[in-house]
């Protein structure tokens, strides 16, 4: 434990700082668009429209934090759905995900609390509530379906696209790409959340538990269900590393496939 902890701290704080922004982009960008006082909702009427600025711009966040220096090298889980996944694929040892999940957590959290100390009346507003994710008026049943698919396919994408050498270098925008229409499309059912550091970084300070079940089981079903897939196909030595961006300057932590052939990756 702590050896992992004194070798590989860095990339926990980088995964911890990496939800930690993708949280304050959340809430920015959320209160920007939605808050009834904002002249961005005034002139955008139409919430289908609106889901898809806030789409956009969060599709971009993933993206810069997938393609930054610290995503290079943590490889950008900011997820501990993710970070269990590719552990179930023995990519991961296990204080590595440990610490990875626990700092997604805290990331996540501390993200939040951040953006609703600097945009408090705008996050604390009924109509943002801390950008809880709860289910929509189909009930916690179609969220824990809507829930299970969104994952299923972001994992299963990632699992394709960051395996085949020509497409690698653009998991990050397959995946800023799905966020986008996700929220777009999927947000009404469920909230689109994917991730339950994210979900329970909004519970927290907002003290609506609504169904949370949904978002810790879901996504980890729907991903882990990616991940079985994927080896049926391909075989699970086809998985070369955890990295969602490999190829780069950064080192790599985890039981990483490339490291024979590219020693220096």
């Amino acid at each position: 434990m702590m050896q992992a902890l004194r070798r590989h701290y860095p990339e926990y704080l980088m995964e911890a700082a990496g939800l930690g922004i993708f949280m304050l982009s959340a809430g920015l960008v959320t209160a920007l668009i939605e808050h009834p006082s904002s002249p961005i909702r005034q002139a955008i009427t139409d919430s289908l429209l609106r889901r898809f600025v806030i789409g956009v711009a969060m599709g971009l966040t993933a993206i810069f934090i997938i393609y930054s220096p610290w995503g290079k090298q943590s490889g950008a889980h900011i997820n501990p759905v993710v970070t269990l996944t590719f552990f179930r694929l023995g990519k991961i040892q296990r204080w590595d995900a440990i610490f990875y999940i626990l700092a997604q957590f805290l990331g996540g959290l501390m993200g939040l609390l951040l953006a609703v100390s600097v945009f408090k009346n705008a996050l604390t507003n009924p109509s943002i509530n801390y950008i809880v994710t709860v289910p929509g008026s189909g009930g916690a049943g179609v969220a824990f379906l809507a829930e299970l698919i969104i994952s299923f396919g972001i994992m299963l994408m990632i699992l394709f696209v960051s395996n085949t050498p020509k497409l690698a270098p653009f998991t990050g925008i397959f995946a800023g790409v799905m966020i986008a229409i996700y929220i777009t499309v999927e947000a009404p059912l469920s909230g689109m959340s994917m991730n339950p550091a994210r979900t329970l970084a909004s519970a927290i300070p907002s003290h609506n538990w609504t169904a949370i079940w949904v978002y810790f089981i879901a996504p980890l079903l729907g991903m882990f269900l990616a991940a079985e897939v994927y080896v049926k196909l391909k075989g699970k030595r086809a998985v070369r590393c955890a990295k969602l961006h490999h190829h780069n300057n950064k080192r790599c932590i985890f039981r990483c496939g490339y490291r024979d052939k590219f020693p220096n990756s």
